[in-house]
């Protein structure tokens, strides 16, 4: 049985890969900072609920604390967690305290948790580290005029996934043992950034979890240290 932690995985993105691996034979840990929502998310799809906040050192400890005494062991870790920060009509929002913000999470999150789980990943046969990027993270998307990325401009954000790819090839190359990928989703209809979903021009987040889900399947022999998308590999 494989074992399977996702971070932000209450709603959205994370909670459509949840069910996914659910649904694919995995032992799900679903971690969420809200314990309602979170505990209701893993009731419905039949996930184990941890309560995770990825930009507390302590909480993370914590959360991986508790799956270390259940004897579950882990296999996967999807860095899910992420955040944007909008200001006054929707754009970004550029103080300091919002950038903080979003880079906490985006980027010392990702780090805070695979630290502490790269213990467990290590007794894995086949451990495997999964990092929501985007291709507004993507120095080949952004200067690539037939993508979208390219004509979005998103200077907090895109700046904290580029950071995001560079923490994946970096853990790809400091633990040979443990695949690494960075995967970009698809615009998807999500409440990032306070937006309604409902409105969004973004596909359904379960279509955009299938690209995440493949990446968390991945076998001894998958790659690592690479950036993929529904089409195959994407250009850093």
């Amino acid at each position: 049985m494989t074992t399977t932690l996702i971070t932000g995985a209450n709603k959205g993105l994370g909670k459509e890969t949840a069910r996914a691996l659910v649904a694919a034979g995995h032992t799900v840990w679903l971690g969420a900072r809200d314990i309602d929502r979170g505990q209701a998310a893993a009731d419905e799809l039949g996930a184990r609920f941890v309560q995770l906040d990825v930009t507390q050192d302590a909480s993370v400890a914590a959360a991986l604390a508790t799956i270390a005494e259940s004897g579950t062991g882990l296999d996967v870790l999807v860095n899910n967690a992420g955040i944007a920060k909008r200001g006054e009509g929707m754009s970004e929002a550029l103080d300091g305290p919002s950038v903080r913000e979003v880079y906490d999470t985006n980027v010392v999150g990702i780090v805070r948790v695979t630290e502490a789980a790269l213990p467990l990943l290590a007794r894995s046969d086949n451990p495997v580290v999964v990092n929501v990027s985007s291709a507004l993270g993507s120095f080949w998307a952004t200067h690539e005029p037939t993508r979208p990325a390219s004509h979005f401009v998103s200077l907090v954000y895109g700046s904290s996934k580029a950071a995001v790819s560079m923490l994946t090839v970096q853990y790809a190359n400091a633990h040979p043992e443990v695949k690494f990928n960075a995967v970009e989703p698809g615009i998807t209809a999500t409440e990032l950034g306070g937006g309604d979903p409902g409105s969004h021009p973004g596909r359904p987040a379960a279509e955009s979890a299938k690209i995440v889900a493949k990446l968390a399947m991945i076998g001894p022999d998958g790659p690592t240290g690479t950036f993929q998308e529904d089409a195959g590999e994407l250009g850093w």
